[in-house]
């Protein structure tokens, strides 16, 4: 039964995801009538502003990231009007008890977006409990990051935890918000054809990709401490392997999602110390062009040098039943040719070819999800050319597409955290990451990171604009795998 609040408070309010994401979103669920009638937005920040420069700066923010078809004059009046404001340097305890009088009554429910550097954690969620802002009737959603490995991830969920029990604390992933990844599930779970065959019987090997052209674009003091590996894998990419291998859940709803989930992260074979430089691969960005334009080096960006790195693919092995001897190749990296994310299912091929006496050369069938930039679903199969066969059979591989942009063209395609806020205010944690599979993300890679470390691992140089490390192919092609490129 969903629980929707009468309030909202949003930490973090005039930073750049609150202008690109947060607010943007809010304003879509109002103009389509979705938040609830007399919810309330208050914004909170260390800058000096009253509600109506907050309301400015909010009409500033929708003027520049929503599309002009979305624009409409009421729309924007009214949900303005949600907006409020208050000044508050959550690093102190001063300063929470007029945050919470300017809140007011709590008594319909509080949702709280919690959008900070993680050294503010403690002392915010302190300031809410001396507050009064962290009864039971108030719910937490936590942006990432949430620690920078194991240990500090523990440290966080327990100081969250002691104010805010697991089914009232939401962490967010918003790729876990993208329509396509939730399609995963019903393409999965929804039709007969896929699940026979959805094992290591029927798949030879599945392959993850997010790329990425940016550079560090201003982010520059948060990603040198962390790198590829934890800023991407550890979160979006291990929750698309654990979607793609899990085992079907027995309802549609948080708990049993999120078990069937925790049980495939739990089963990721460690690469432990030996094998860290056998199954992984790291690359940092040198000068390069990027769609025409040339780019620096990361060193130069960053303006010194630096050990981190930027690009990092990984060879892994889910240990049960399911997917026994199946790899998962995963590949992210800045400063690639393109933007992409996506999953690829290279199933086995046929036992037997029909066709290669009469020359008929047969592909195995490839089933790839796009989440980004496009949204499609796309399984090759393959299909006799049209002819006479009199000098043999020619076979090609021929696309079957679901192009969401095309099938529900009608349909108004969301951003991500529009459905993460709407499940944050109406109280549905099944997009949300649970603690136990946050720790059993961090346990995997703070293996690897070990395994560099005893190894000496640093990362390889490679070209803007180029698909990584050369390292990086030979990691799939001695196991005769092909990246989708």
């Amino acid at each position: 039964m969903r629980d929707a609040v009468g309030k909202l408070l949003l930490f973090g309010a005039t930073g750049d995801l609150s202008q690109r994401m947060l607010l943007p979103s809010l304003y879509g669920l109002h103009a389509d009538g979705l938040l609830p009638e007399g919810l309330t937005i208050t914004g909170t920040a260390r800058s000096e502003q009253s509600d109506d420069d907050f309301r400015s700066f909010a009409r500033e923010a929708l003027d520049t990231h929503l599309p002009d078809e979305r624009k409409d004059a009421e729309a924007i009046a009214g949900f303005l009007d949600r907006l409020f404001y208050q000044p508050l340097d959550a690093s102190t305890i001063e300063g929470f008890d007029d945050l919470a009088r300017k809140l007011g009554d709590i008594s319909g429910g509080l949702a709280i977006f919690l959008s900070t550097a993680p050294w503010l954690f403690g002392p915010t969620i302190k300031g809410l409990e001396s507050a009064g802002l962290a009864g039971e009737k108030v719910r937490i959603g936590l942006e990432k990051p949430l620690g920078k490995d194991l240990a500090s991830s523990r440290e966080i969920n327990d100081i969250v935890a002691a104010a805010f029990p697991e089914e009232r604390t939401f962490r967010i992933d918003h790729y876990l918000g993208k329509e396509t990844v939730q399609n995963i599930l019903a393409l999965r779970f929804g039709n007969s054809l896929f699940e026979p065959v959805w094992n290591a019987r029927g798949i030879d090997h599945v392959q993850i990709t997010i790329s990425e052209t940016v550079g560090l674009e201003g982010r520059a003091g948060y990603y040198d401490e962390v790198g590829a590996l934890r800023d991407m894998v550890q979160n979006h990419m291990l929750q698309l392997l654990a979607l793609v291998a899990m085992e079907p859940p027995a309802h549609f709803d948080g708990t049993a999602i999120r078990d069937e989930k925790v049980k495939v992260l739990r089963s990721l074979r460690p690469i432990a110390n030996g094998d860290a430089a056998a199954h992984t691969v790291t690359g940092q960005y040198g000068p390069g062009a990027v769609k025409g334009e040339i780019v620096r080096g990361y060193g130069d960006e960053l303006g010194k040098p630096s050990g981190t790195e930027t690009f990092v693919a990984i060879k892994a092995h889910v240990d049960n039943w399911r997917w026994q001897g199946v790899p998962f190749y995963l590949r992210t990296g800045k400063r690639m040719p393109e933007r992409r994310s996506e999953i690829v299912i290279q199933f086995k091929p046929v036992p037997h070819s029909i066709f290669a006496e009469r020359g008929g050369a047969l592909q195995p069938n490839t089933l790839v999800i796009r989440l980004q930039p496009e949204e499609y679903v796309r399984l090759l199969v393959m299909a006799k050319q049209p002819g006479l066969d009199r000098e043999g059979v020619r076979l090609r591989e021929v696309p079957l597409n679901l192009g969401l942009d095309t099938e529900f063209a009608g349909t108004r395609r969301r951003i991500a955290y529009e459905r993460l806020l709407l499940d944050l205010i109406e109280g549905d944690p099944t997009l949300f990451v649970r603690r136990d599979e946050v720790e059993a993300q961090w346990q995997w890679i703070d293996a690897i990171r070990a395994g560099w470390q005893a190894a000496g691992v640093s990362p390889k140089p490679y070209a803007s604009g180029s698909w990584g490390p050369s390292a990086s192919v030979a990691l799939t092609e001695r196991d005769g795998v092909t990246w989708n490129e």
